[in-house]
């Protein structure tokens, strides 16, 4: 399939997807959400990838909504405008129920829906000297979707502080506080990103899978529930070839 706004890499087990509109710092419009959300929805269920790396072309991974896309929305009524959140919404739940491992490797400006993009990947590889802001009180605008997301990585405390402020951290600060997983030299972000999907792509699909499943339902459920859902994933992974396969292998290393 051919895309106007993104790219696609295939690296074997690995298929990077890159925000493709460096002249524009890959600012996002509709054609742009709805590729992504294409994409996504289409590689959750492509049994020859096991890992996902999200980036940006041009040296910065993504400044937010398109300056044209925000003058067009303006003028949506209520209607239109429910319309339009629910597609950014249904943008970021494909990237975060997606089964696949998804990386995001940020670089530059990572702002406002960028933030929100990346903060919907499981894991957030940064350069040092990437620039976090979310900047949607600045116009008038509220981080409604982004927050529930940001929410689920850092404390409520730097939430507010970064929501409220709209203020720039670097890819340091992020990683401190608990946005970013990891923290590199811009010029070993590659290599560190590269490294991460060799070492995931090495592991059971069934395993990262089901992990990811129990992430995105615990949250909602009780502790007792939690626990009882717990146990029926348990049982459900000892019956997967792979954890079979699994443990015999593990049980011959331990008896040699």
């Amino acid at each position: 399939m051919n895309y106007n706004k993104i790219l696609i890499e295939d690296k074997g087990l690995t298929k990077n997807i890159i925000l493709n509109r460096p002249e524009k710092r890959n600012s996002l419009d509709e054609e742009m959400i709805e590729e992504l959300t294409g994409v996504f929805r289409k590689m959750s269920g492509d049994e020859d990838t096991k890992t996902i790396v999200l980036s940006g072309a041009g040296g910065n991974f993504c400044s937010g909504l398109f300056l044209d896309y925000l003058q067009k929305i303006s003028e949506y009524d209520i209607l239109q405008n429910k319309d339009d959140s629910k597609k950014f919404k249904d943008l970021l739940l494909s990237i975060y129920t997606c089964k696949k491992t998804v990386i995001a490797m940020t670089d530059g400006y990572v702002l406002a829906g960028g933030c929100g993009i990346a903060s919907a990947c499981d894991i957030i590889v940064t350069s040092d000297t990437a620039q976090f802001g979310y900047t949607e009180v600045k116009i008038g605008f509220i981080p409604a979707i982004v927050m529930i997301f940001l929410l689920k990585r850092v404390s409520e405390t730097h939430a507010k502080d970064l929501l409220l402020t709209s203020k720039f951290i670097t890819g340091d600060e992020a990683h401190r506080i608990g946005f970013a997983n990891y923290v590199s030299a811009q010029s070993e972000l590659e290599t560190t990103v590269e490294k991460l999907c060799s070492d995931l792509n090495k592991l059971p699909m069934s395993s990262l899978s089901l992990t990811k499943e129990m992430f995105k339902n615990v949250s909602s459920m009780s502790f007792d529930a939690a626990l009882e859902y717990a146990v029926d994933l348990n049982a459900i992974t000892r019956m997967t070839d792979e954890c079979k396969n699994g443990v015999q292998n593990f049980l011959t290393k331990v008896k040699k």
